[in-house]
């Protein structure tokens, strides 16, 4: 690690007869932050300033949602999440929210931004990808592994906010059903707020995941359904190749 021009490591600056916390302490304690969030480096550019609405078309309706068009059902979750951000910043605790949709409808830009602008204000957040998390439990079962499988499994109980990235379609057994499930009913037994996105529609995560599961998000979230004509990453890649 480089060492402090300010404060040459110490991580105290002098000014005459006064002592003061150097800048590269709260640096360091925000890089620890994101390193114990285990937030990708590409999503820790999300912000909810550049969720960006005009890929909502604001004059149509999607074929679930004869109510609302595009962009209204899109500002109701930004506002939901921004909302949900904002109240859990110093105490975590309560209802957290499920974003459902297609691929490429904002669900990981939006809790990306929540787990960013709770980063900012000092509260502690762990981003896990189902899939990935899943094979991290499996990897235990190996001689010596680094960390247990109840470490991983308290950690994602405890910390006072968690963030589930693609609940999905994937090939689920009774023994991952068991993981998520003990997960989730924990959270919702400790009252910690837990952000999750899927793109399954709840009838689709009972078939999957089954009752119990459905029955603790449902408790644990507030529902959100984003919805898109087209995966709003193809349109950023076409944008930047203009």
């Amino acid at each position: 690690m480089i060492k402090c021009k300010k404060c040459d490591g110490n991580g105290i600056v002098i000014k005459g007869n006064v002592a003061y916390q150097c800048g590269c302490i709260k640096k360091r304690i925000m890089e620890l932050k994101y390193q114990e969030s285990r937030l990708p480096l590409k999503l820790q550019r999300y912000t909810f300033e550049k969720f960006d609405l005009k890929y909502y078309p604001q004059d149509e309706y999607p074929a679930d949602s004869k109510n609302a068009t595009y962009r209204e059902i899109a500002l109701n979750a930004l506002e939901a999440a921004k909302k949900f951000a904002k109240k859990n910043s110093v105490s975590a605790s309560g209802k957290g929210l499920f974003f459902c949709g297609n691929v490429g409808s904002g669900k990981t830009f939006l809790s990306s931004a929540i787990a960013n602008y709770l980063l900012s204000k000092g509260q502690r957040v762990l981003f896990l990808v189902v899939p990935d998390l899943l094979d991290e439990i499996r990897a235990t079962y190996n001689k010596e592994p680094e960390t247990s499988e109840l470490e991983l499994l308290q950690h994602a109980r405890n910390i006072p906010v968690l963030i589930l990235d693609d609940l999905g379609a994937h090939n689920y057994t009774d023994w991952t059903r068991n993981k998520i499930y003990s997960i989730l009913n924990s959270r919702l037994n400790n009252e910690l707020p837990t952000v999750i996105n899927s793109n399954l529609t709840l009838e689709e995560i009972e078939e999957y995941l089954g009752e119990r599961i459905t029955s603790r998000i449902v408790e644990l979230c507030d529902i959100y359904r984003l919805f898109v004509p087209v995966d709003i990453r193809h349109i950023k890649n076409l944008e930047r190749r203009m």
